[in-house]
């Protein structure tokens, strides 16, 4: 059981406090596995593609929730450090796909390790109903946006 303290009204300071963390977290953990070049946002690409290879930019900004022309940035930046490809899709010539290199796929141990390291401070000292209960409100907050 937790305590619980007098209502503050800060929920949004404590949010953009545990996000400069969690950032803070995940730099430090790139710069541990010898990761240059890559920033959190990042992330967001790389994870999408590891869980299918060959999305568009348009698939990719929808999963992620930001806009084409913001991807179009993170995904160039990504292709000039070697990470993704584009290529053209082979049903559609006007579609261009992303897709990992060798050197993209070769992060995925490291972003699986700075996932659980991140998911341990989120969650660790959480009761199964906690992590449920915490899920259920931010995803409430956010809906409400």
């Amino acid at each position: 059981m937790y305590n619980k303290v007098m209502l503050k009204y800060n929920a949004l300071s404590l949010i953009s406090k545990i996000r400069t963390e969690a950032y803070k977290m995940i730099v430090s953990e790139l710069e541990k596995h010898g990761v240059e070049g890559i920033v959190p946002s990042h992330g967001d690409v790389l994870i999408f593609l590891y869980e299918q290879d060959g999305l568009s930019v348009k698939e990719l900004a929808n999963k992620i929730h930001l806009t084409q022309p913001t991807v179009t940035v993170l995904i160039n930046k990504l292709e000039k450090l070697g990470y993704v490809n584009r290529i053209k899709s082979g049903e559609d010539s006007r579609v261009t796909l992303v897709k990992l290199t060798e050197k993209g796929v070769a992060l995925q141990p490291a972003f699986r390790d700075i996932s659980d390291k991140l998911n341990e401070a989120i969650y660790g000292g959480l009761s199964p109903a906690q992590r449920e209960d915490l899920e259920f409100l931010l995803e409430h907050i956010y809906r409400r946006f």
